[in-house]
């Protein structure tokens, strides 16, 4: 039995999850844009693919999805702004 996942001809070489999305990079050599990032639920239901032709732009596009993705899940309360009071 085979580990390898596919999707679309390309074989998913990296993956991180966020909450209930997975976001992973697929490589096929034979393709003019060797790589593609997706967005993935359930493990196969794979969506929102961007492609590339380096493994570096995958690897950067990946990472700021799954960022863009987590500060979604995780909003950051900013500071609120004092007020200056006039003397």
């Amino acid at each position: 039995m085979s580990d390898k996942r596919m999707n679309a001809g390309y074989e998913i070489t990296d993956s991180l999850h966020i909450g209930k999305y997975e976001f992973v990079i697929g490589k096929n050599s034979a393709e003019p844009a060797a790589y593609v990032t997706w967005c993935c639920t359930g493990g196969n239901n794979y969506f929102w693919g961007h492609y590339m032709n380096t493994r570096e732009d995958a690897e950067k596009d990946l990472l700021e999805r799954a960022a863009k993705e987590h500060e979604l899940q995780h909003p950051i309360e900013k500071p609120k702004k004092r007020k200056e009071y006039e003397r």
